[in-house]
């Protein structure tokens, strides 16, 4: 079976990404909240544009909602990741696309988001961005829409 024949929800589901610890990260560990799975990299404007609006919603929203921020490995690699995390300060679960997910689901632009339930199911996908206030308010109609967060 060739990637593009299977579905996003079917890789992204499946997805095994690594910490910037080299530990295995899935969804099954984030299961309990909405997950932005957001693939950026720190040269990418709009992708940052965007980190202060959900860590806005991250302190917000500790119990219903993480990022998890994908370094896709276009230029950088886990130690850029790690300078940008150390030297930032948002609170995102930081990991790089080591089994390149990114590649599997065909994205060749970022910022790339996919957006997952409390259940580690695929809710949708979206490229690029609607700037700091449309991602805020389209991350937080998801968390009240699929979490008792009001």
């Amino acid at each position: 079976m060739q990637q593009e024949d299977i579905p996003i929800a079917e890789i992204i589901e499946n997805a095994v990404f690594t910490d910037l610890d080299g530990n295995e990260v899935t969804l099954e560990d984030l299961r309990g909240k909405v997950v932005l799975i957001d693939f950026w990299e720190s040269w990418c404007g709009p992708c940052l544009v965007v980190f202060p609006a959900m860590q806005e919603l991250r302190e917000a929203y500790p119990e219903h909602f993480e990022v998890l921020a994908v370094t896709v490995g276009i230029t950088e690699g886990p130690a850029e990741a790690l300078e940008f995390s150390e030297k930032h300060g948002y609170d995102f679960r930081f990991v790089y696309d080591e089994n390149k997910i990114s590649w599997d689901l065909g994205i060749h632009s970022i910022p790339y988001k996919i957006y997952i339930d409390p259940e580690g199911n695929f809710i949708k996908q979206e490229l690029g961005t609607r700037g700091r206030d449309g991602d805020y308010e389209n991350a937080r109609e998801l968390i009240y829409q699929y979490t008792d967060a009001r």
